[in-house]
């Protein structure tokens, strides 16, 4: 099993590979977070959504039918590349971004920030939180689903394999629900829920997911 770098540049790489095969590949995870998102936010529509991590967009298409702008940003200029053959649409706009780094759009301008499996990638918290509440206009949504602390105490993260050759394990960093509820709050963010979540295959296994939802006052 290979270790990718452990700096933001190997996450970055790494998952620039994995794009190839990222949506064809069996993954609970990636297909549970699907799911969750659009259960929570089923019934919704938003001015301006901002998605964090945008990945191959597997997300972004919803987005993009319940947001009447969308911009989706993320780090991987391979995923990008994906997710901008996928979705075509004239009111979405993708961006490459650094999280750690400071990020579009100008402050409170965004109905509703989401963020889906990216920050266990992600050291600190609290200034991705921060940027968001930045981004979010009075009675903004800001929604995040993770994996589950649960399962990275049992040694879960992100990882894929290479063509065939070893698994490639992403570099990830244990975040418990309780530094979530800090960065929130930390932010000015009101937590209005904070669920967990279980695949159908998941029975008698800790939850896969956690998601919180917060506001800006």
């Amino acid at each position: 099993m290979l270790q990718a770098s452990g700096s933001g540049q190997g996450v970055r790489e790494a998952y620039s590979r994995w794009a190839r095969t990222y949506d064809q590949d069996p993954n609970r995870t990636r297909d549970l977070d699907q799911q969750v998102t659009r259960r929570l936010l089923d019934g919704r529509r938003f001015n301006r959504v901002l998605e964090l991590g945008c990945g191959t967009g597997k997300n972004t298409a919803l987005l993009a039918d319940i947001g009447a702008q969308v911009v989706a940003i993320d780090f991987s200029a391979g995923m990008l590349q994906r997710a901008r053959a996928k979705i075509a649409a004239s009111h979405v706009a993708f961006a490459e971004a650094d999280l750690t780094q400071p990020w579009p759009p100008a402050a409170q301008s965004v109905n509703l920030v989401v963020a889906n499996l990216v920050l266990e990638h992600i050291e600190d918290l609290a200034p991705v939180f921060a940027q968001a509440a930045q981004s979010l206009v009075p009675k903004g949504m800001l929604l995040v689903c993770e994996l589950h602390p649960f399962r990275q105490y049992q040694g879960t993260q992100a990882r894929f394999s290479d063509a065939g050759a070893e698994q490639v394990l992403i570099p990830a960093y244990t975040h418990h629900l309780s530094d979530y509820l800090r960065a929130a709050r930390g932010a000015g963010l009101v937590v209005l829920q904070v669920d967990e979540w279980w695949h159908d295959d998941d029975d008698g296994l800790p939850p896969r997911l956690l998601s919180l939802i917060g506001e800006k006052p």
